[in-house]
């Protein structure tokens, strides 16, 4: 008998429980998914982002700020937004002249998951120059990128920072003549109280590594600047003329003060804060209080000799001729050391220095007690 129930059990296949291929399949459902839904997330926000660049076209344009591109493209799937515009060009109406921009290549991109960040590329060469008219000047560096925080109609934070900058002005025949030329440049702005709707509160910061400008003489040798201000009275960054908004600054009473100022330039060191403001004719008004290394050096870079023989301190040079002949000059040529000994004597990082007033009245520019010049109106 067990010999039969033995053989009946070989003879009677073992049934195996089948294993469900679900946790096999699952994750690569759960997969094709999320790509499905993230595709579709990146379809939304590429056309979002285009939208939302028509509308700040748009509301550029309202302001006399026009914006084009021979070509425009978006992408940058599956992680960023990237929208490329050749040849990328911007005439600017609401300043007299009006300006025209127009560069090689413009990249801005910006994250799926962050998209209030937008950094940008620019390549060069930029033209500068008015509109239907050959440019005028024409600039390019090493890199050029920006970065804005916020959105068009509400920005937080502003950045610029070129790499090697060269600025030169076209010639005719003789070639390009330099106008500035930097290893560095940054410029930098954020909203430190207030919206960009209602009273902002702008922090400025500005940075210059090895500059140099043929606008001045005394800007012909390397230039190093570190200065941080804050702008003040402004009542909105609606799009407007520069020149509105900065009549509107000056009805407020509005302030720019200089939070920190240095510039070295060789073995010239300057610092200097204070706070200026606007007159009705657009003229700076306001007091510096700088501390200057080297200070001899700085008055006979800015031709204080010259300076000092003009207007009422020249004809009262005049009149110490007519007292005794050839004290006035002895005077002028001794200029730059007898406006030194007006100021307070200090130390400026371990140097010998000079701490005197830089004062604007209406434009004029007095270095303590001696008018050295005038700026011009900015609006």
């Amino acid at each position: 008998m067990s010999v039969r129930v033995d053989a009946m059990s070989r003879s009677r296949p073992l049934t195996v429980p089948r294993r469900s291929r679900w946790p096999l399949v699952l994750p690569f459902i759960l997969v094709v998914v999320l790509a499905f839904l993230w595709s579709g997330l990146w379809f939304f926000a590429s056309a979002k982002a285009e939208t939302t660049l028509n509308g700040w076209r748009e509301r550029e344009a309202k302001a006399g700020r026009i914006y084009t591109c021979e070509q425009q493209s978006i992408g940058g799937y599956p992680f960023r937004i990237e929208v490329r515009c050749l040849v990328p060009a911007a005439v600017f109406r609401g300043v007299e002249p009006p300006l025209a921009f127009k560069a090689k290549d413009l990249l801005a991109a910006v994250q799926v998951y962050d998209p209030n960040l937008v950094i940008s590329e620019l390549k060069g060469p930029l033209t500068i120059g008015e509109p239907d008219k050959p440019p005028a000047f024409v600039a390019n560096w090493r890199l050029g990128q920006s970065s804005v925080r916020g959105t068009p109609e509400a920005p937080q934070r502003l950045s610029f920072v070129f790499e090697a900058p060269v600025v030169e002005r076209i010639g005719e025949g003789d070639g390009n003549a330099k106008v500035f030329k930097a290893e560095r440049a940054e410029l930098h702005g954020r909203i430190s109280s207030g919206s960009a709707a209602n009273h902002p509160v702008v922090d400025l910061a500005l940075l210059l590594q090895s500059a140099t400008s043929a606008l001045h003489p005394a800007a012909n040798e390397p230039v190093d600047a570190d200065v941080v201000a804050v702008l003040r009275g402004l009542r909105d960054f609606a799009p407007k003329p520069w020149a509105e908004r900065l009549r509107e600054m000056q009805a407020a009473d509005g302030q720019i003060e200089i939070v920190k100022a240095r510039v070295q330039q060789e073995d010239v060191i300057a610092v200097g804060t204070g706070t200026l403001s606007l007159t009705a004719g657009g003229n700076l008004n306001g007091n510096l209080q700088v501390t200057v290394v080297n200070l001899d050096k700085v008055l006979k870079k800015f031709d204080l000799e010259r300076v000092m023989s003009e207007g009422q301190v020249g004809a009262s040079f005049n009149s110490l001729d007519r007292l005794i002949p050839g004290l006035g000059n002895i005077v002028r040529q001794n200029a730059p050391s007898l406006v030194a000994s007006l100021g307070q004597r200090t130390i400026l990082e371990g140097k010998a220095a000079v701490a005197l007033p830089l004062r604007f009245v209406d434009g004029a520019v007095y270095l303590g007690p001696i008018p050295v010049g005038r700026t011009p109106p900015v609006f």
